[in-house]
């Protein structure tokens, strides 16, 4: 029996690059792709080839309470996950001074919190089942972005909690990866850095490809650190 793997984000960016990669893969036979957009998630299968099963999940994980029935759902459908890859992300960039609680609240929620219950959710139901988890920082998370603030913070926090979650789970048969791209030619980059020229950075398919080697059965010692994806200019 196939794997069965789960993408959030996957409406479009990275997310919508790694679904395409991971439905290539032979041995995933499920691919349940998770995102606030309908007409983005059609857009994606519509670049997706048939081998895998798909399905479409429409959600808005700032709905944070209804995160653990769509968990166990999806457990109880395809009989447990094997992949995810927390890839949902969001972005608002405003100086300090310019930052709200509402805009704090909205960037944790989307980057930090809804990744963790994701997490916390797919280990209840593993039962000791292997299975790897990719989760998507930033290189903002370790480095200075002055403007950035809320976006940054919630990226550093992606890569603490990942680390933790490493450790906490060792043994458990479940490893964790995160992975820090650095600039990357996205829809969330373009309100990052609105005048930056998309052509000359980093793309998705080339995150996702790093994202699918991670996820590899080969792949064992790569677990529980931060992996830069950056491009050399």
């Amino acid at each position: 029996m196939g794997k069965v793997c789960v993408i959030t984000g996957a409406s479009q960016g990275i997310g919508r690059a790694a679904a395409i990669e991971m439905s290539k893969r032979e041995d995933v036979d499920v691919v349940v792709l998770i995102a606030r957009s309908a007409d983005g998630l059609a857009g994606t299968v519509s670049a997706m080839g048939d081998r895998a099963k798909i399905h479409q999940l429409p959600y808005d994980l700032s709905d944070l309470d209804g995160i653990p029935s769509l968990v166990e759902d999806i457990c109880r459908e395809h009989g447990g996950i094997d992949l995810l890859l927390n890839v949902a992300g969001y972005a608002d960039p405003r100086s300090l001074l310019d930052t709200t609680a509402d805009n704090l609240v909205q960037t944790f929620t989307i980057n930090v919190f809804a990744m963790l219950i994701l997490i916390r959710e797919m280990a209840r139901f593993s039962d000791g089942r292997p299975a790897k988890i990719l989760n998507v920082a930033s290189t903002a998370g370790i480095t200075p972005r002055p403007g950035w603030v809320a976006y940054a913070a919630s990226k550093a926090a992606v890569v603490s909690l990942s680390a933790t979650l490493a450790e906490e789970l060792a043994g458990s048969g479940i490893k964790i990866y995160t992975i820090s791209p650095g600039r990357t030619a996205t829809e969330l980059r373009r309100k990052l850095a609105p005048d930056e020229d998309p052509t000359s950075i980093m793309q998705p398919e080339q995150v996702a490809r790093v994202i699918r080697t991670l996820l590899s059965d080969d792949e064992l010692t790569l677990d529980g650190q931060n992996i830069i994806v950056r491009q050399q200019l």
